[in-house]
């Protein structure tokens, strides 16, 4: 994947609801790429099909609703890396947003994908109007000196917060970041 790199740069992309839609399938590859990959993102092995596309259904509802952006990253046509911004809808949190399963591909990894993804998160919130953005991850994780190194504060941890993909639970971080 790495050497496509060069012939295929990388090109990151706010869906649309339609858009997202018609990207469901590599979406759902994406998850469980994630998912079979260890990564704490909600989901438990085995991730049945039936739960992959009624997640992403409920994704695309809420892209198509205005209340959840999605970015993906795409190198040529192939889809890399995804994340979301969850724009928090509360009159009283109109100012902040929560970026949600920032997921790359196992074999594009360790490219730049994720901070190219995070980047484009905070321009999109800014263009929103949002000022505060806050995430968790797995605490030890590969993501976490990614958030720290793009400037997010942590503000804390909490232990056996989640489980993970094989069910043990884990621990969780939670950043925040003004922007």
């Amino acid at each position: 994947m790495r050497e496509n790199a060069a012939v295929h740069p990388l090109s990151i992309t706010l869906l649309s609801g339609d858009e997202a839609a018609q990207a469901v399938g590599a979406l759902g590859a994406l998850l469980r790429d994630a998912v079979e990959g260890g990564a704490s993102v909600g989901f438990v092995v085995p991730l049945a099909e039936d739960v992959i596309a009624a997640y992403w259904a409920g994704i695309v509802a809420e892209v198509a609703r205005g209340t959840r952006l999605l970015l993906v990253a795409r190198q040529g046509a192939q889809i890399v890396g995804t994340a979301q911004l969850d724009l928090v809808q509360r009159p009283n949190s109109l100012h902040r947003a929560e970026v949600q399963r920032v997921l790359v591909l196992s074999r594009a990894r360790r490219a730049g994908i994720a901070r190219a993804l995070m980047l484009a998160v905070e321009e999109a919130a800014r263009a929103r109007g949002r000022t505060l953005l806050v995430l968790d991850t797995q605490a030890g994780s590969a993501a976490e000196p990614l958030y720290r190194g793009l400037g997010y504060t942590e503000a804390g941890r909490i232990p056996d917060y989640a489980g993970a993909p094989d069910g043990s639970l884990i621990a969780t971080v939670i950043f925040y970041k003004h922007i």
